[in-house]
């Protein structure tokens, strides 16, 4: 059976914490990264342009031997005038994974229906499972520990959210998220969460939520795609901004987290995110070591 990534769910406990082993002991010593992809291709397919998953994915796969080969999608005709799955099936004949940005998220379960190589998810409309496993990776450096940490997402109930509550769910994280009316976290994303094992909380108050916190994480509030929304989410968002007093609320050593791009003085101000309890750019860098641990996990039967 194919080993996709499509949500971090795809991940048991088990591995989650052996790619997250792998993850640590490859950046404490690179000279213990195994050279599984020597002489052999991974496609990095992007329909959605991002500096970190790009620059992340392109250095995990060259520093695992192989080759990455970046692709936009007018230079393979997604849709009009060819199939997804003959893409697809196309890149599979010669790379031994496919890792993919895209608007839509049937479309990895499209490719993933027709290949027998791993389909990775470097960001759909539904998940963001790359990200969270960096998330989670520097939390773990930072605290040294995972289960019984306490984590408050403030902001948009988005695909970044999503894959953060399963994330936390297979780790032992506690997860509080702090929506305003109308940007909740899916129902369906928390009872998943939740049925994992997952200890995960919802509200419509962001002082709520920080209280005692070991981390504050929050994301744009306005996405890619989603510009003509713009002014009806800053409305929307009014009081949800992570500034010195709401992270006043949580533990004295607590810190901040955010996955970029960042909107300053939006979602953030700048006293925040450029503090000294700032894990940022931390965060940003460990999404190379993530996802070079993923790739490995999900290549080693290939």
């Amino acid at each position: 059976m194919t080993r996709s990534l499509l949500e971090v769910d795809d991940l048991d406990p088990a591995r989650l914490r052996s790619v997250l082993d792998h993850a640590l002991a490859w950046k404490d010593d690179p000279a213990q990264v195994p050279a599984l992809l020597t002489g052999r291709g991974v496609a990095a397919l992007f329909e959605k342009p991002s500096a970190r998953t790009r620059i992340s994915v392109e250095m995990a796969v060259a520093t695992l031997g192989g080759h990455p080969i970046y692709i936009r999608p007018e230079e393979v005709g997604l849709a009009p005038p060819e199939s997804t799955e003959d893409v697809a099936r196309t890149m599979a004949g010669m790379c031994v994974a496919i890792a993919a940005r895209v608007f839509d998220h049937h479309t990895l379960e499209r490719m993933e229906a027709v290949v027998d190589v791993p389909i990775i998810n470097l960001l759909s409309d539904r998940a963001h499972p790359c990200q969270a496993l960096a998330d989670l990776l520097t939390l773990r450096e930072h605290f040294h520990r995972l289960e019984g940490l306490r984590v408050a997402y403030v902001g948009d109930g988005n695909n970044v959210a999503a894959s953060l509550a399963f994330g936390a769910a297979l780790s032992g994280v506690e997860l509080v998220v702090a929506s305003p009316e109308g940007y909740e976290l899916d129902a369906d994303v928390a009872a998943r969460a939740r049925n994992l094992g997952g200890t995960i909380e919802l509200t419509g108050d962001p002082h709520d939520a920080v209280r005692g916190v070991d981390a504050i994480y929050t994301d744009v509030w306005t996405s890619m795609g989603q510009e003509a929304e713009r002014e009806l989410r800053l409305h929307a968002f009014a009081g949800f901004t992570v500034d010195e007093a709401l992270l006043k609320g949580a533990s004295p050593d607590a810190v901040f987290m955010h996955c970029l791009p960042a909107h300053r003085d939006e979602e953030v101000t700048a006293e925040v995110i450029d503090g000294p309890r700032s894990l940022v750019w931390l965060q940003a860098a460990n999404r190379m070591h993530a996802a070079r641990a993923v790739l490995a996990d999900l290549l080693q039967d290939h």
